[in-house]
Parts: C-alpha cells; structure tokens; sequence
C-alpha cells in the first residue's frame, strides 16, 4: 500500500488518535515476547506488562474496539484516522534489541488490524532507545505503508535535542517523515498528581518544554525534511513565542526560535475556539490539522466544532485544517 492509495475519497481528516489492535493482545497472550505480558483483572480489562516498568491502566475498550471508533467518526463526518499506538507501551526502556522487536510488534499488529479499512491509516512507533535501529524501523515502516511516525516528547531521560538522536533526525529529514510527537505517561510528576492535572496540563507542559529544546537547538532547521507535528496544539509553545523570542535577543547564540516555528505542524486539540485562532494567526499557513485524541476522554468528543466555531477562519482555511493541510503533509494528494 502506497500514500496514495489511503484516503483517496477523504475530504475529514482525523492526524491524532490511539489505538491497539485486538491482535497485539492476542499474539502476547499466546506467546509473551520482548520481554511483555499481560495481566488481566477479575473484569477481563487487560494490562500490559514490559520488562522493566509497572502494569500499565486498563486498556479502554474504545481503544481496542474498530467498530465503536467507526460509530464516533460516522457521527463526526470523518473520513479517515490516523492511528497511532497508546504512548503508554512504547516500550523506550527496554532494552535495545527487545525495543526493536517490540516496535516491529506493534507496527505489524497496527497495519494488521486497520488491514482493509479506507477509514484507517497509521503512524509507526519506534525503538528511539536505539537511533540507529529507529531511523531504519522508520525507513521500514513508510515502504510498509505507515503515512509517518509517533514519538514521545521525551525518550526516557533523553530529551529529543540530545545529541545521540541526531542519526534518527537525519533519517527523518532525509526521508521527508512525519514526525508525530506526543507526550508520555507522566503520572510520576508529583505536582501534577492532583486533579486530573496530568491530563490537564501535564502533558500539554511535556510537548512544550520538547518543542522549546527543539526549537532552541535548531533542530527543525536543521532537518529540515523532517514534517514535525505537536500534540495538543503545540502545548504552550504559541502563547510563549513571544518570551522564547526575548530570550534568544538575550542570547544570541541561541537560533531565532520563530524561524524553527514557522516550520512545525500542529494538531487542532485546543478545544477553544479564540486558542486555535491564536495558534493560527501565529502558525505558518497550512500548519494545523485536525486532531481529536480518540479514545480517551480528555480528547475532543466533538473535533470539527471548535473549527467551526473559530470566527477568525474563512472557507478556504476550514477546509484546509479539516482536511487539506493533512492531504499535503501526508502525501496524499489533493483534496477530492
């Protein structure tokens, strides 16, 4: 399967949801491997279990479930998903060689379950414990039929500027690759413990402090084939242009972060209406794509509304958040 033969007919297009597969479950339950497991509770929700860190939550059923997603996207007017895996299992501390097995895994199984399906596409996961191994997982993964790849905004204690995951950008540049970054489970943070705050913001301030470092390293500038898209519109990342660009007059060695800026893509996950138009007014043109965060209930229930609703777009703008800067990142052609 090529770029072009996904979503050949889709005007909506959905870059930002989760899924695993029924059949990664399956193949661990009847083999465990790459050091994993499962663990299954007395109401027949499902854990995973990777050598090195604790169970994971209770998988969602509407994580698993195709036929409830293509329910919800029906009811929304989307056409076509892009399905990445949980961030919870992508495995980054596993050791190096079961880090590629198990993102081969997951990749496999993905491609396995939306098999068939025009209302599916993916992002690939990788080994990003291994930046070698990773640029040719990726190198793999795109000839294989993934549109682009998912990783987190951290990579274990290594942030996504550290030098040792140059090789990985210099494949994505190269390659012209997606890059989808998304924060991690970060429930360990203890001052985001209370409220419902590792959802709220926790994960909004991991994409921001990963897009500044990227930002002030250079690194959109200096890979520039490299297609990065933030998570929840870029985190904090639009509202703090203004100080990252005051601190860099400070510091002048510093790269002008508003030139690596115009370079990134952004998902639509803002939920407000007056905050996608800031994004928008500071964004390059055609930078934003939809986005919903399906399944989880942090998420956008009602994704097109707060497009809709944002009385700074026009016609033209609309549909190219919708729809067509996603076609145009993606390689999928123009909008039918």
């Amino acid at each position: 399967m090529t770029a072009e033969d996904v979503g050949a007919g889709a005007s909506i297009i959905d870059v930002h949801s989760h899924y695993v597969p029924e059949g990664l479950i399956e193949t661990i339950r009847d083999r465990p491997r790459a050091g994993s497991s499962l663990l299954e509770n007395e109401n027949g929700h499902v854990s995973f279990v990777l050598e090195g860190a604790p169970p994971t939550r209770p998988l969602p059923p509407k994580l698993i479930d195709l036929e409830m997603r293509q329910e919800w996207m029906d009811e929304q007017g989307i056409d076509l998903q892009i399905v990445g895996t949980w961030a919870d299992i992508l495995g980054y501390w596993l050791d190096p060689a079961s880090g590629v097995e198990w993102s081969q895994l997951l990749n496999d199984t993905l491609m396995e379950g939306i098999a068939g399906n025009p209302s599916f596409a993916a992002f690939a996961s990788l080994p990003m414990q291994d930046p070698e191994a990773a640029a040719e997982v990726m190198a793999e993964a795109l000839v294989a039929g993934f549109l682009g790849v998912t990783i987190a905004a951290r990579i274990e204690d290594a942030e996504l500027d550290d030098r040792r995951l140059e090789p990985f950008w210099e494949a994505a540049s190269d390659l012209e690759a997606m890059v989808f970054i998304h924060p991690g489970y970060t429930a360990n943070e203890h001052r985001t413990a209370d409220y419902g705050m590792v959802n709220a913001l926790g994960r909004a301030i991991d994409t921001t402090i990963a897009a500044t470092r990227l930002l002030y390293s250079g690194i959109p500038s200096r890979f520039p084939g490299a297609r990065i898209l933030l998570a929840h519109g870029g985190g904090a990342v639009p509202f703090l242009l203004g100080r990252l660009g005051r601190n860099h007059r400070i510091d002048t060695s510093l790269p002008d972060p508003k030139e690596g800026f115009a370079r990134l893509l952004f998902d639509s996950v803002v939920f407000d209406p007056a905050a996608l138009c800031y994004l928008h007014e500071k964004s390059a043109p055609g930078a934003i794509m939809l986005g919903s965060d399906y399944p989880f209930p942090i998420g956008d229930p009602a994704p097109m509304r707060v497009v809709i609703e944002a009385a700074c777009l026009g016609e033209d703008e609309r549909r190219s958040i919708l729809g067509g800067a996603a076609r145009e990142a993606l390689g999928l052609g123009p909008m039918p």
